[in-house]
């Protein structure tokens, strides 16, 4: 885009006559009510938060932006059809990695997810929706978000097939002039209280730690690695924040991208930065990791952010360090949200 394309788009946006819109779907989880907050406080566009508002633990996540609209996520599509979009963020799923009913993955994460695309398709909306890095599986191939390998990937549970085979289907149809499919790796930050035992490493060492004065994690049962030593590119919520604006404000190449902060660490790394937030010395022990995922047990991911990158985003990625002082100090201690 040349300087002449820039400015044409800056004054578009600057003295459009409608105002402009972006929905958000599952706008109350830990993600989604993250980027509403954040696209709302830079007060460019009218946010609407799209989900299942009956979860009343998650509603809490609303907090800072309750007065917002809300659609219920099954009334979306009738409620939009009369509606000018601008731009819909698609962050609603199935996230649970230890559910092993295919078809609920299949009804939220795959059907509901092309009816979303279809919508974009018609109005020629851009769509910016996420992917996982549980795609990747054991990491056979790498963690290269090149679409070439898309079909070749063996995810290792439900979860991880249902944003495949979403990934796979987009690329066959390839028919959105800008769409954005990101695959999050291991994302910590606020918001996630209601998460239970899906929520971060982050969030469950500081309860225990605050509880127990300890930290239990889990064995490697992979003669490769030792206990803690198993390694995570975790990723904090706001840099994931600030990545969904940059792309939705600059329309980039279309495409697959990963969403990691690039740099592999360890749990042990980790839970020594929560530790040293709530200014206690360490108390590690180890535990074996439970049966009913110890098989799908990913030892190692780290992604590759090349493409990005290269699509123009140049702000750090924060380091864990800080990410977790941050979480740790101005949120889980005072039990805040974002």
């Amino acid at each position: 885009m040349d300087c002449k394309d820039s400015l044409d788009k800056l004054n578009k946006y600057l003295y459009r006559k409608e105002p402009c819109m972006i929905v958000v779907t599952g706008a109350a989880g830990f993600i989604g009510s993250c980027v509403a907050k954040y696209l709302h406080e830079q007060g460019r566009c009218d946010i609407v938060l799209v989900d299942d508002f009956s979860n009343q633990n998650k509603l809490a996540n609303l907090t800072a932006i309750k007065s917002l609209k809300k659609i219920n996520r099954d009334e979306f599509f009738d409620w939009v059809i009369d509606k000018s979009i601008d731009s819909i963020i698609h962050l609603g799923a199935r996230t649970d990695t230890s559910e092993f009913d295919y078809s609920i993955f299949q009804r939220l994460n795959v059907d509901y997810s092309k009816r979303i695309w279809q919508l974009a398709v018609e109005r020629s909306i851009p769509l910016v929706y996420a992917s996982s890095a549980a795609t990747y599986g054991a990491g056979e191939l790498g963690y290269r978000d090149d679409h070439e390998i898309v079909s070749d990937l063996k995810p290792l549970n439900p979860y991880g097939k249902s944003k495949n085979i979403f990934d796979q289907w987009v690329l066959e149809k390839d028919s959105l002039s800008h769409w954005y499919g990101l695959k999050f790796f291991n994302v910590y930050g606020p918001n996630e209280y209601h998460k239970g035992r899906m929520a971060s490493v982050v969030y469950h060492a500081f309860n225990q730690v605050k509880t127990t004065f300890g930290m239990e994690l889990f064995k490697s049962h992979n003669s490769a690695y030792a206990d803690g030593e198993q390694l995570r590119d975790f990723i904090y919520v706001k840099d994931i924040c600030s990545v969904i604006a940059f792309l939705i404000d600059r329309l980039p190449n279309s495409g697959i991208y990963n969403l990691g902060s690039g740099k592999a660490r360890t749990f042990l790394d980790l839970t020594n930065a929560v530790f040293n937030a709530m200014e206690m010395n360490p108390k590690i022990s180890f535990i074996d990791t439970p049966i009913d995922i110890r098989d799908t047990y990913q030892y190692y991911t780290q992604a590759d952010m090349t493409k990005l990158v290269s699509a123009g985003y140049s702000k750090n990625f924060k380091e864990l360090e800080y990410g977790v002082n941050d979480y740790v100090m101005n949120y889980l201690s005072q039990s805040r949200y974002f």
